[in-house]
This record gives structure tokens, sequence and C-alpha cells, in this order.
């Protein structure tokens, strides 16, 4: 925020120090002022106000009242309704009555009334303020209400009272939402076109000014100006924030709305606007004022604890001192309990006021101390350590994972066959797409498939996160981490491929995974878990004894038609608490075998894109527990090898625990080998 030096010091008797100790103060205690620049005979201070501070500090009172408490300097504000001059017997409820049809868009408004004006230039004095805070003169009227702004922190705007459309002598200003289809020229000539989202000021006829963010053409103040209605509101940061957004438009008064202000504002800020009319501008202030006021902001009480301060700050400040500071800084201290000013928004618990207290007796001051604890060892996350192995070994099988949102739609719900009766629906969903909370993983997976098969052929994703659905009561909301898979396989892959190798990928994690007695059901109960989505011929619950712990399945073709995917892909989820309690870490010793090992070495041609491991899982399947190790020693694509192919060659050992291999054994497991992989892989085996 852009702050004038000169101006400053008219709020204090005493000299204030010179423009760059006082940055160096500010910035050591309150606000960082990035810049300090001479601006004829006046500086230009460029001070960083937070936005926890936005409510009292964007504006030069705020900014005093800091430099009051940090140099302890006296300070005392303006009243100035006491210095107004009510000199012509009209009444402003003859003039203008105000209606205000949502109170919580509008908490407060007030209004003031004033005749017989003088519109032209505003004091050279108030010109050159107003240059050194960015905004340029237009004339007394306007000018007054901007300077108020920057002074008090409260915008405020002036209507011509005569150009308001009306169909008796009293003018009626209505606080409404716009409604579809209404258009405002606003001040700078341009147009918009407003629907309810975004809140206005209107006549009885149209809109006259987006509320706090710009003043529309019609009621606009020029030279011929002689009555003007002046208003200073508060209100709702969220629809001045939905409202400037919607129009692209941003404006100081928008800033400071959507920032949130003291509803308390209103009043001195217009009082000083009238008096300054009045002696700047001739203008003769009606009797009375009004002001809309329904629910009043009081100040709150936060409880002060002595002790808590030297626990917080590590340093033992005497209680005079603590009321001294928070004195100063508009506190009113009793007993235990501070009371703190309506404008201080950002200070509601004990605390912040603590804060406070440390921010202006100096950070500096505190003399640095490590902290003396005892190291204590985090006790061991089971969920968090499982929830790594999972990833890495199934990234190692060549899959990735993705993270999703946890909605879903009215349109996933119907083209996925979910149960609605578990279903939970948002009250209040961001937008239509997500509706829902998720009860399957897979409904998100299969849209990162359909975008995924846009540039790959083969997709292999999972995820791990949790599913939301009502218990059989459907009172009760549940919440469970599962891990789910998807596989999809090139279009020309054989019908069930991505079955059996979803299938294989599952033995390998759970396997990895220390966990036995693994067996896949294909005889489903009437009350399966198995969702609807998936083929009625080809899934399967998965089954650690006779514990379900997920399923196993392709997905329809008529569900992934609707999703436009043309390939066909299978699915699988985990329970994954039912994973992590299963697992173990213990590890079988298995003694070597003490019969010879025999080596083979088989070299394949296959597509550029195939995996290894893809390789690496056929020969495994097709060799048995005979196949004690593949390596792969060697891979090469170059001059006479195929175009779009590549050639992999391992060497296979095989070896037994309980004899010695002949060569007919290993010779006969070897064309097993080469079988499967020319068959079920559709890869090429070079004799």
């Amino acid at each position: 925020m852009k702050i004038s030096y000169n101006w400053l010091q008219s709020f204090f008797q005493k000299k204030l120090p010179v423009p760059e100790k006082l940055a160096d103060l500010l910035t050591g205690h309150s606000f960082e002022t990035e810049l300090v620049k001479k601006v004829g005979a006046d500086h230009l201070l460029d001070v960083e106000v937070l936005p926890n501070r936005a409510h009292d500090c964007l504006s030069h009172l705020g900014i005093a009242r800091e430099i009051a408490a940090l140099l302890k300097y006296p300070f005392k504000i303006v009243d100035y309704a006491k210095k107004i001059k009510v000199n012509h017997p009209g009444a402003i409820k003859n003039l203008v009555k105000v209606e205000v049809r949502d109170k919580n868009l509008c908490p407060r408004y007030t209004a003031r009334a004033l005749i017989n004006i003088k519109a032209g230039p505003s004091p050279q004095w108030m010109q050159e303020r107003l240059e050194i805070c960015g905004l340029r003169p237009i004339s007394n009227i306007v000018d007054i209400a901007n300077y108020v702004m920057l002074e008090t922190g409260q915008p405020l705007h002036a209507f011509d009272a005569d150009k308001l459309e009306s169909r008796s002598k009293t003018k009626t200003i209505i606080v409404r939402r716009a409604k579809k289809g209404e258009k405002i020229t606003t001040l700078d000539n341009e147009k918009y076109d407003l629907d309810e989202n975004i809140l206005v000021i209107a006549d009885e006829k149209n809109p006259v000014c987006v509320a706090g963010i710009k003043g529309g053409q019609g009621p606009g103040i020029d030279g011929q100006t002689k009555r003007i209605i002046l208003e200073a509101a508060n209100f709702f940061p969220q629809i001045i924030r939905q409202g400037s957004q919607k129009l692209n438009l941003k404006t100081d008064a928008s800033w400071r709305y959507e920032h949130e202000i003291d509803p308390n504002l209103t009043k001195g800020a217009i009082d000083m606007a009238a008096y300054l009319i009045q002696e700047i501008a001739g203008g003769q202030v009606l009797e009375g004022i009004v002001d809309i006021y329904p629910i009043k902001i009081k100040p709150k009480k936060v409880k002060l604890d002595i002790k808590r301060v030297k626990s917080l700050l590590g340093v033992d400040i005497p209680v005079k001192e603590v009321k001294s500071i928070l004195e100063r800084l508009g506190f009113q201290v009793r007993s235990q309990e501070a009371t703190i000013p309506t404008r201080r928004l950002d200070v509601a618990i004990p605390e912040d006021l603590i804060e406070e207290i440390g921010r202006l007796y100096g950070f500096e001051k505190i003399p640095s101390q490590l902290p003396t604890a005892t190291l204590i060892p985090p006790a061991r996350n089971e969920d968090l350590i499982y929830q790594n192995k999972v990833r890495d070994i199934l990234t190692n099988l060549g899959f990735n994972e993705v993270y999703n949102y946890s909605f879903i739609s009215e349109k996933d719900v119907s083209d996925f066959k979910l149960k609605n009766s578990k279903l939970i629906e948002l009250l209040n969903p961001i937008s239509q797409e997500q509706k829902y909370l998720r009860s399957e993983l897979a409904v998100n997976l299969l849209k990162n498939v359909r975008e995924n098969k846009k540039y790959f052929e083969e997709v292999r994703l999972f995820e791990i996160g949790k599913t939301f659905f009502k218990d059989s009561s459907g009172k009760d909301i549940k919440e469970r981490k599962r891990l789910a898979g998807v596989i999809s396989l090139a279009n020309k892959s054989k019908q069930t491929q991505e079955f059996y190798r979803l299938k294989g990928v599952i033995d390998s994690l759970l396997n990895k995974l220390r966990i036995s007695d693994i067996w896949y059901d294909d005889v489903l109960a009437k009350d399966s878990a198995v969702p609807a989505f998936c083929h009625h011929d080809r899934r399967a619950e998965i089954k650690v004894g006779q514990e379900i712990i997920g399923w196993l399945a392709e997905i329809d073709g008529r569900v992934l038609n609707s999703l436009g995917i043309k390939s066909r892909v299978a699915s699988f989820k985990l329970d994954f608490d039912k994973l992590v309690r299963l697992a173990t870490e213990e590890r079988i010793y298995l003694a070597p075998s003490k019969y010879p090992a025999i080596v083979r070495d088989i070299a394949l041609l296959v597509e550029r894109g195939t995996k290894v491991v893809e390789v690496l899982n056929l020969i495994n399947a097709a060799g048995g527990h005979l196949v004690r190790d593949v390596d792969l020693f060697d891979m090469y694509e170059g001059e006479e090898i195929p175009q779009g192919k590549k050639n992999l060659a391992f060497h296979i050992i095989y070896q037994s625990a309980d004899h010695t291999l002949t060569d007919k054994e290993v010779n006969k497991l070897q064309e097993k080998i080469m079988k499967a992989l020319e068959e079920e892989g559709g890869w090429e085996v070079r004799r």
C-alpha cells in the first residue's frame, strides 16, 4: 500500500523519525516497507500490508496507530460528527430512504445527504496526497470520498440525488442482487452484464452501482451536481470477490472489501466525508443519518495469561509492560482479560494476543535458546510403511500411480450402475461433476484410462485412496482406504489377456507382501461386493483363506463404450486395511539347493513398447518352480532388427531342490516356455 509520509505526520504533534528510519521501524515490528521515495516535498512509503492485517491497516489511520504504539506517541482520533454544522432545516428522511434486501450480504449501510454543494477541483494539498497514493484527482466530491477511504480504510461512494430514478420526491436506494440480463455502464464508460452472483446498489428502476466495486455512470457526480447522497457500507467479502472476479474488475474499494473490514468504520468515515464536503465544497448537511445496522458487532474479550506469555515467547516481560503494549494497541486490559477493538479481526485467541506483545516488545530482544526435549522415535506407522511398499512393488511392475478427486457425478452413477442407496450426496457440491463422494476408485481410474489411451497403446495405473459409503442402516457414513488398479493393453491384445495379466500382478503383489493362501473365487454370491460395471463372466473375488480382500474383473464393454474406450480394460480393488493386517515382514529361511543349476539362453523379437516385466512374468508362469531365476543380459535395436521391434535375450536358470536336473527335463521346460512366449505373448522366439 502506498503511504504519504506527510499524511502520517498530520496525525501527530511530535515529529516522526525520518522516512528511512520510520520504514525500518515498520519493517522490524509490523510490515515490510519495500520502498522509500522522495516525491516533491513529501515521501512515498510502499508498505506491504499482509492479508491478516488488511482489516485495519489498509489505511493511513491504521499505519498511524501502529506507529503510535511503536513510538509511544500520543494519538487521538478526531470526532468529525461534532465538527459537522447542520445548517439546513431539511431532514435526510425527506430526501432518501434505503432498503437492504439481504442483511447477510450487507451487514451495515450508512448514508448522509448534502445539498447546495459546489462541484469543482479539490484543494492542492489533497490532490498531492492522492497522487502520491496512486489516485488521479477528479473533482472535490469524488476526491473527498477517495481521500476518506485512504485515511480510514472505509470505501465510500457519492450519488447525484437528482439523477436517481424515483416515483416520488423521496429517492429510494435498494441493496440487492442483480437480476440476470441487467446491464450497467460504469464511471469509466465500460459496459458490464450482470447476474444473480453480483450485488448492486439500485434505484427504483436500474442498478446504479456495482456494490463495493465501481459506481455507475447514471447518478455520477458532475459540474451540475447540487444534491448528493453519501454511502458508506459494509459488504460480505465473498460476494464482492465473486463479483470482482466475474466482471474481471479490481478497484481500491473491492480490494478492501474482499479482505473484510470492520462494520463499525462506516459512521466515522461518512462523518469525515460530510465535514470535508461542507468545508471544501460548501455543502449543507441535512439533519439525521440513515444507518441500517441490524446485528451490531461488539468487541471480543480474550483471556490473557501472563504465565503463558513467558512460556510462548521465552522471555519474562514485566506485567506493567505487557499492559502498556496492549493499551497502546487500543486493547482494554482488565485483570486476566483483554477487550479487543472490533477493527482487529485478526485477534481472536490468547496466542494472538501474545504474538502482539512479542511483536511490539521486539523479537530481536528475545535471546536465542535451544529447546530442551527428549527425542522419542515416532511410533511405527504400519499404514504408511505398507503404502510405500505397495507403491514400490506396483511401480516396479510397470504401473503408474495417480491421485484423483474424491468426487463423482450423476452421470458416473448412471454409467457405472452404482447403488444410489450407498452413495453420499454432498449438500453443497462445487459443481454437478462433483455431486457425490466416490464409492469406487475404479470410476475415476477408468476416466484416466480414457485420457491416457489418446497417447499410449498400453495403460497401467493404480491409486491408493479413500472411498465413502453408507452402512447397512443407511444412516452412518463409512470411509475406507482402498487400493485399486487398471490395465489396458494394445487394442489387438487377445481376449481375457488383461484379466490374466492383472491376476499375475496381484499374485506378485501379495507374494511380495508375504501374504499366502491366495485364491480366486468366480462363484459369486448374490450380495457379492463385485460392482455391476464388471463383466458378468470374467470376474472373481480375491480371497485369503475364506476372507474376501477384494475383487478382480474385466470391465463391461457397455460401460467402456459409454466412456469412449475402445480397448478392453481389467480392474482390481483390494481392501488396504486388510492388506496391512495380513502382510508380514517375517522371512522364511530356505536352504540353498545342493544340486547344480543349468543355464539356458533364449532370445525373442518383441514390439518396441513391450516391457521386460511382461516377458519375465510369462517365463516364470510357464516354467514353474524349476525356474530359479531369469536375467536379462541383452537388449538390442539395430539394422538387423525389423522396424518397430527390439531383441531381448535372457539367461534362464533351472534348479531343483531335490534332484539333479537332466538335459531332457530342461529342454522340455525350455520348449514349453518358448511355446508360451509365442502363443500367449505373441512374440517371435529366435531359434
